[in-house]
């Protein structure tokens, strides 16, 4: 690779990491190239982009972040990178699914809005993390419960007393 090749790599790569919302760095040693097509196919289908990088290139590319150092351990052997860029569990929810079915598939760092997650972070909290149409419900929800608290109060005196009369005319009639 020319020097200017590299150069253009480099800033493409910090384009995808400045615009990103999370990254999931993966390791694929020993997949065939029909169980990397299915991992493609199922990022694809997920909104999320998958690119097979130099650890070098991704060094320099990062290189202006604090955080970067933390990758250095990650950025050993063959590395994928998977970039969510609406929701950042995206990636970190496909790689969990994926892994199920091929265990060779093993996921060496995440990242999280400027921070370096461990393998075990990325399947159990970043994969977890709630996306849009989840999170915005539970927000609704949130607003609501005040609401719906309120109106159960209101009609709980009402309540009682018809209670109360229903209770007096059964004890008047019997």
């Amino acid at each position: 690779m020319e020097r200017a090749q590299k150069a253009e790599a480099i800033e493409a790569l910090k384009a995808q990491f400045n615009k990103m919302s999370s990254a999931v760095f993966l390791d694929f040693t020993g997949m065939t190239v029909e169980e990397v097509s299915k991992l493609r196919n199922v990022f694809r289908t997920k909104g999320v982009e998958y690119k097979v990088v130099k650890n070098k290139l991704v060094q320099k590319a990062l290189a202006d972040h604090k955080w970067a150092t933390g990758l250095n351990t990650a950025l050993r052997g063959m590395t994928g990178v998977a970039w969510s860029f609406e929701e950042p569990s995206a990636a970190a929810r496909a790689v969990k699914e994926f892994i199920k079915d091929n265990e060779k598939l093993k996921i060496k760092a995440g990242l999280l809005e400027g921070q370096v997650l461990a393998p075990q972070a990325v399947t159990e909290q970043l994969a977890s993390l709630p996306n849009k149409d989840e999170a915005r419900a539970m927000l609704l929800a949130t607003f609501n419960a005040p609401a719906q608290t309120l109106v159960r109060l209101l009609n709980a005196p009402a309540t009682q007393m018809a209670a109360v009369l229903a209770a007096k005319q059964r004890q008047a009639g019997g």
